[in-house]
């Protein structure tokens, strides 16, 4: 996972994003505009074993496994791209 440094840093966000998805962008965009400090991963760019590693690690929050998933605390999850979810979940 990379990091990306926010003055918002008090949840621990995961987002699990494909390189090519406009969505995913979509996604950081609207992280960066909020200033929020996150993890995330491109998974169509790590190597084959990472990315079965973490396919079975994204099955547990999103069992479609689609993209963008973004995890918040652990335990709330918002798949895709809904601009008024993520900000409701994040508080922003």
């Amino acid at each position: 996972m990379e990091h990306i440094d926010g003055a918002n840093e008090n949840r621990d966000v995961k987002l699990y994003a494909l390189s090519t998805c406009p969505f995913c962008r979509k996604v950081k965009a609207l992280l960066k505009k909020h200033d929020v400090a996150y993890d995330y991963v491109d998974v169509d760019l790590q190597s084959r074993e990472e990315r079965k590693r973490l396919r079975m690690e994204l099955i547990k929050y999103n069992p479609r496994c689609s993209y963008p998933t973004l995890v918040v605390d652990g335990d709330t999850v918002v798949i895709g791209y809904r601009e008024e979810r993520i900000e409701e979940v994040l508080g922003v």
